[in-house]
Order: structure tokens, then sequence, then C-alpha cells
């Protein structure tokens, strides 16, 4: 049997194809973009959109399981063709999915919920990956600027999420559930950037803005408002659940989750690891606002300003 990865080029699914192939699963991957896929050569890609479900039928032909997004595209959206991609894997005799949901329940849990369809909810609060947003900053100007600098996050390494997903979707077992996915531990952001600088070996600094500050900046990045909502609310005030650490990862895939800093070492190099000798030689003698690693305990507030 098959199982379809969809958002199989993101930042979750490719870890989900890789599980699946290490298991001897075949595999089909469901992009936009079939040419500019690049997974490997065995994965059967095919085209379609999760907005329009006449582009789909095809695609769960055959298929066992289903790992599959709840988000309509990069903006975070709400999926909101939950009721026909149900009724797509009902009528394909799929057995399995398991729902990667974008913040909040929508319209595709809800309808699996109601459908013959074993499913599992997946609910990675905020992945390691996300702070590789940070890498420009910190490469061209050791400072990261971000609000609500010391709220925790249950943040989860994106691998560890593929592999929960495969597992469920080839043993089984967890149907009508859902799991919050975490690493071992919780972070505030501020802890995140100290974590970059001891696996960059470079002095960092924590710029915290305000909440309008930071809203302005999302809007000026294109983000709607929607979008920019559930951002604030999730950083400003996150749910209990995504400040907690849960065993989701160790329980489903029998061993650890990686913790953040494993994650920091592994990517260091797009924060500028192998320029910060030079950076280190480059730097005036007194830089007072910038604490060094593994400490950086100090926060120098953004001005109110439009420009920020």
């Amino acid at each position: 049997m098959t199982f379809l990865v969809t958002g199989a080029t993101g930042k979750v699914g490719r870890h989900v194809v890789g599980h699946l192939l290490r298991a001897g699963r075949r595999v089909r991957a469901l992009t936009r973009d079939p040419a500019g896929a690049g997974l490997p050569e065995s994965v059967e890609v095919v085209r379609g959109d999760l907005t329009d479900p006449g582009t789909l039928g095809p695609a769960f032909d055959g298929v066992e399981g289903v790992h599959l997004l709840t988000a309509a595209g990069d903006d975070y959206a709400t999926l909101r063709t939950g009721p026909e991609l149900a009724g797509l894997a009902e009528k394909a005799g799929v057995r399995r999915v398991t729902l990667l949901w974008n913040g909040q329940v929508g319209p595709v849990e809800e309808a699996f919920a109601a459908s013959g369809v074993e499913w599992t909810g997946l609910q990675a609060v905020d992945f390691m990956s996300n702070t590789l947003a940070w890498a420009s900053a910190i490469r061209a100007e050791g400072e990261v600027r971000e609000p609500f600098a010391d709220v925790p996050g249950g943040v989860v390494d994106e691998a560890d999420v593929g592999a929960v997903s495969a597992a469920v979707l080839v043993r089984g077992g967890h149907a009508g559930r859902t799991y919050v996915l975490t690493g071992p531990q919780t972070l505030s952001r501020r802890q995140r950037l100290a974590a970059i600088a001891e696996a960059t070996g470079r002095p960092l600094r924590l710029v915290e803005l305000t909440e309008e500050q930071a809203r302005r900046r999302w809007r000026q990045a294109g983000h709607g408002e929607e979008l920019i909502e559930l951002l604030v609310s999730w950083q400003r005030n996150p749910p209990p659940e995504s400040t907690s650490v849960s065993p989701a990862v160790r329980e489903i895939t029998g061993r650890e989750p990686r913790s953040f800093a494993e994650w920091a070492a592994e990517h260091a190099a797009h924060f500028g690891a192998e320029a910060a000798e030079a950076a280190e030689a480059a730097k005036a003698p007194e830089v007072s606002e910038t604490v060094k690693a593994p400490e950086v305990s100090e926060t120098v507030k953004a001005p109110e300003s439009p420009e920020a």
C-alpha cells in the first residue's frame, strides 16, 4: 500500500517522507510544484492543491494512510475544504490520517472526526526551524528583534514531528487522539538565542519589540490581520499545552525528542558560525549591551518609531 504525504516539500512533510521510506513504505508526495519538489527518486510525486479538491482524486487512489495539512498555505490560514477531503479519503478507502494543525481546530479536524477514517491530531506548538527567520539578522548584526521575549514555548524539532506522523500512519493505535508535540524543554526567545550564541560562539543581543511594533512589522511583511492576531495571541498568552513539556514524541517513537541545543548545533552555519572568529576580531572592545553565550540576559527595548 501507498502513503500519501501532503505538504511534502514543507518543514514537516519532507521528514514524513524520509521516515516512511526508511520504514520500507511506498510514498506518494502531493505538491503544487512537482518539478521543484527535490524528493528522492523512489517517491511518486503528484500535483495537487488542498484548496482545490477537484485536483486531488487520483492522489488518494490506493492509499492506506495520509499525512494531511490543515493549513491552506504558507500564511497558515485555516484550510476550509475539510468535508471534501474527508469524503475523498473515505471513498478511496484510506485507513488512517494524521492531521497537522495550524494553531486552531478547524474544518479539517471537524470533518474527519465525523468520518469513518481513523484520525490522529498532531499539535506541534512551534517548530525549531522557525528560528531560521533570525539567521540573516544574526549574521549581519548579531541581534534579534522580537516581542514577548520571556514567554516560554514548547518548541519541537520538525524531524520529530515527521517521525511521529510516520509512526502513527504505519503502526496505527492512535485513532481519535490528539497529541501536543514538544521537545524536552520549554524555552523563551531569550533562551533560544542563548542556545544559538552557544552553538555559534558569537555574542548575541536581544532587542525586545513592543506588541504594536511587532504588529507593524508583520503588516509590513504582508501578513493578513487574521494571521497577525494568531501570532499575537500565541506569543503573548499561549495556551497551557504550549508551555509545558509533552511526552508524546517519546511515547510514540520510542526515543527522546531532540533538544533545541542539538538543533542549534546542527544548524549553526545558518547563523554564521564559520564567520564567528572574524566577527569577534572586528568587534569594538566595549559592547555593553551585548551578553556573550550562554547568557543572553539583558534586553534592549526597541524605541517607539514607525521604522521599528
